[in-house]
């Protein structure tokens, strides 16, 4: 009965860890695409859709310690027209410095990344099936429309919108939601649709070397561009995307959890089972002067020993397992992705203290069985 009892407590917690160490790899591979596109920090404006951004501000930027580099953003909803087929789409319009700050280029399956000074785009491939256009098509162009800003009564197209005939050389697979909304062009591209001045910009993106603290340099950006910005690091700008996984954790977490309880409940049974059986014995240690609190507390720790080296061999046995994933690819999810796998110290811990703490609560409660009408016999 004790090595049944002990037994689901060892699958119980090598589940645990190893569903845990799952999750911890489709999150890290999940959030891993967003990692090619989202810089280390993003200064956006606190109010409106844009801020100046003047020579000083630009020397102040380059004085803090923990930048490597950044990129100006003028970011805009536009409308992109295709053989009279249309889509609201969202036109990031990027300069020299974004594949520097971003790994974005990488993301491309077909074609090229801009070039400068040329009305060129790179449409994400989830636009680019909806319109139906590839790369390089020389004989029928991309044409971009964005309202003019102003009052009173539209009397024609050409008045009501800014136009730019633009080519697509690229197309991205970065995720589904980026590749059906983005758009990238060159800054010079997005400035003339939208108006905008030299020195006005949507956002900044920042490159930061790898021993900078981003509390630090979030805090010199706020002292050297004041009021007028905020600066969001990577989980602020997908912090939906964050919240949704770590819901998911603590949803997997409280479900196998219960599992771990319901295997307890079996320590239990052994446990009750055990006094029982042992009867006669607790009345003779009763009988030379073992006291009802003593012999509940031998059947306290034998129960919390019990769940505690189950709960290791566990733990054992679910490291082995999730390592040989990790070094051997064992299980795929299709011929060329394995199944991703994390190793964490937090996830160790986590298993050791819920088997700890269930396991001396099982204990506890089985050990109550023990009454002084029982060892009296």
């Amino acid at each position: 009965m004790t090595i049944i009892a002990a037994s689901g407590t060892v699958i119980a917690s090598a589940a645990l860890f190893i569903v845990l160490s799952g999750f911890a790899g489709l999150k890290n591979f999940s959030l891993e695409f967003s990692s090619f596109v989202d810089p280390d920090l993003k200064v956006i404006p606190s109010k409106g859709k844009s801020f100046i951004l003047s020579e000083n501000d630009a020397l102040a930027i380059q004085s803090i310690d923990g930048v490597l580099g950044y990129s100006k953003i003028i970011e805009e909803r536009v409308v992109l027209e295709f053989d009279n087929k249309h889509q609201i789409v969202t036109l990031k319009g990027v300069d020299e410095n974004f594949t520097t700050v971003t790994s974005i280029d990488s993301m491309i399956y077909y074609g090229n990344w801009l070039e400068r000074g040329t009305d060129q785009i790179v449409s994400g491939g989830g636009v680019s099936r909806k319109l139906s256009y590839g790369t390089l098509d020389l004989t029928r162009h991309q044409k971009i429309y964005v309202p003019k800003p102003g009052k009173g009564q539209i009397t024609s197209v050409t008045g009501a919108f800014t136009s730019v005939n633009a080519y697509n050389v690229g197309i991205l697979d970065i995720n589904e939601e980026l590749n059906n909304e983005y758009i990238f062009s060159n800054i010079e591209t997005a400035r003339y649709l939208l108006n905008y001045a030299e020195d006005q910009v949507s956002s900044l993106e920042f490159k930061l070397t790898e021993e900078a603290d981003q509390t630090v340099v979030s805090e010199a950006l706020k002292n050297a561009l004041g009021t007028k910005i905020d600066v969001k690091n990577r989980a602020q700008l997908n912090d939906a995307l964050y919240k949704m996984l770590n819901t998911e954790n603590v949803a997997v977490y409280l479900i196998f959890t219960l599992v771990i309880i319901i295997a307890l409940f079996n320590v239990i049974g052994a446990l009750i089972m055990m006094i029982l059986d042992k009867r006669e014995s607790i009345h003779t240690l009763f009988n030379l002067g073992t006291t009802t609190k003593d012999i509940r507390r031998i059947f306290f720790l034998q129960g919390s020993l019990m769940t505690i080296l189950a709960g290791i061999i566990g733990l054992s046995l679910g490291f082995v397992i999730v390592f040989l994933q990790k070094q051997f690819e064992l299980i795929m999810l299709t011929p060329s992705l394995a199944y991703p796998v994390e190793l964490k110290i937090i996830n160790f811990i986590v298993v050791i203290l819920t088997i700890l703490v269930l396991g001396v609560l099982a204990s506890k409660l089985a050990s109550q069985r023990i009454t002084k009408d029982l060892v009296k016999g």
